[in-house]
């Protein structure tokens, strides 16, 4: 079989825009993270009292956290079923090609948790990604059958709870003998290799929240995005966005409503504080802030192609190009932002003072981005990704670029 990569289409520019907007708002959230694991984030947050943390606080909550790993999750499926389209065009569609392409994914997520930060997620989209390609050739009803089943299915906890009692898997006694304080000087004082094994500590204490929370949000949105990639939405997407616009505002106005009950009202009834009921209400929660998300999706679509908006859009291209370079860059910009090897700024970020961090980071990308690519075809992460996928050194330069 002939392994060579198909000959490149003309991108498609809101797609990569999709993908850099994806990367912002994953960083505004992860940035959080980094700032205070979750070993002492509730504790840490309390002294955050100023008006400007406060509303920085619920910015977060409304519109942030959980709506942008959906929409990455839904660009990954996406990106899956179009790439294998391609390869079916020129019959050339083979499993191993995506099944090596994920394990070279899976060991990018390796290198991530050791080497830079435990919130990977690129172990997870390589696992999913794999049962993702099995789909491929599955009816359009099966495929969009399963997305809606992984997501509302409601006893993940549960589930999960008897997995790892059968397996005898503990994940709580990882950091058993870590405070906030051990936490704290770790990071802000020990050494690399100490910040190694913190990590992967952290990377196994949070396998439940990983496989439990995350896990079913994205092999929902991979198959969603299969789905659409199959039906070649991506050729005709200022079509596709007008037809879904009443019911997309409509399902956003129902749940923006429910959210803002849920995180400002519901909390505080005796209601909220019985487990069943309390399951039920932030499983709806979830799905309220995916729909959110998906909204997002729509709300840019509409922008780029109805308003003249599209301008102040288009510098999110040149992140989304180089997705995965911009994703592991920005987890080495906080290891040393925060840690011993860098400033040891963590615990010292405010709420606003993290957010406002996350968008110059941001803005730093872009103009990095667009200078990369104008040299360069690929991203460096990409270009490699995409020449152990292929087994072959594939030209990166762009030719005849002559520098300014």
């Amino acid at each position: 079989m002939n392994n060579q990569p198909t000959k490149e289409k003309k991108r498609i520019d809101l797609l990569d825009i999709y993908r850099g907007f994806a990367i912002l708002g994953i960083f505004v959230v992860n940035i959080v993270i980094m700032n205070s694991t979750f070993l002492n984030q509730d504790e840490f947050a309390k002294q955050w009292t100023s008006n400007i943390d406060q509303i920085t606080e619920k910015v977060l909550l409304l519109f942030f956290y959980t709506k942008f790993f959906p929409i990455f999750s839904l660009l990954f499926g996406l990106g899956i079923s179009m790439q294998a389209l391609k390869m079916f065009d020129d019959n050339r569609l083979s499993f191993s090609f995506f099944g090596r392409r994920m394990l070279i994914l899976f060991f990018f997520g390796i290198f991530h948790i050791v080497f830079l930060w435990s919130g990977d997620v690129l172990n997870l989209y390589a696992i999913l990604g794999l049962f993702t390609t099995l789909m491929i050739k599955r009816s359009n009803k099966l495929i969009l059958m399963l997305s809606a089943l992984f997501i509302f299915f409601p006893f993940y906890d549960h589930f999960f709870e008897f997995l790892f009692n059968l397996l005898n898997f503990q994940p709580e006694i990882y950091l058993k003998n870590y405070t906030g304080e051990t936490v704290n000087q770790i990071i802000k004082n020990g050494t690399y290799l100490e910040g190694i094994k913190l990590r992967l500590l952290e990377y196994l204490s949070n396998i439940p929240i990983l496989f439990g929370f995350l896990a079913p949000i994205a092999i929902s949105m991979f198959l969603l995005g299969l789905y659409l990639g199959k039906n070649k939405i991506y050729n005709s997407l200022e079509i596709f966005i007008k037809r879904i616009k009443k019911a997309v505002l409509l399902i956003t106005i129902i749940t923006t409503i429910y959210r803002i009950t849920f995180l400002f009202i519901l909390v505080n009834y005796e209601i909220f504080k019985l487990e069943n009921y309390r399951e039920i209400f932030i499983k709806i929660m979830v799905l309220s802030d995916v729909v959110m998300g998906v909204f997002y999706l729509w709300g840019i679509g509409w922008m780029y192609y109805n308003t003249k908006w599209k301008n102040l859009l288009l510098p999110f291209k040149y992140v989304g190009r180089m997705a995965l370079t911009n994703y592991l860059m920005q987890s080495f910009i906080g290891l040393l932002l925060f840690s011993s090897i860098g400033f040891k700024r963590y615990e010292t970020l405010s709420p606003s003072g993290a957010f406002i961090t996350a968008i110059l980071v941001f803005i730093f990308q872009v103009v990095f981005s667009k200078f990369w690519l104008k040299y360069f075809r690929f991203g460096p992460l990409e270009w490699i990704w995409r020449c152990l996928t292929y087994k072959a050194l594939l030209p990166i330069r762009i030719k005849n670029t002559r520098p300014n």
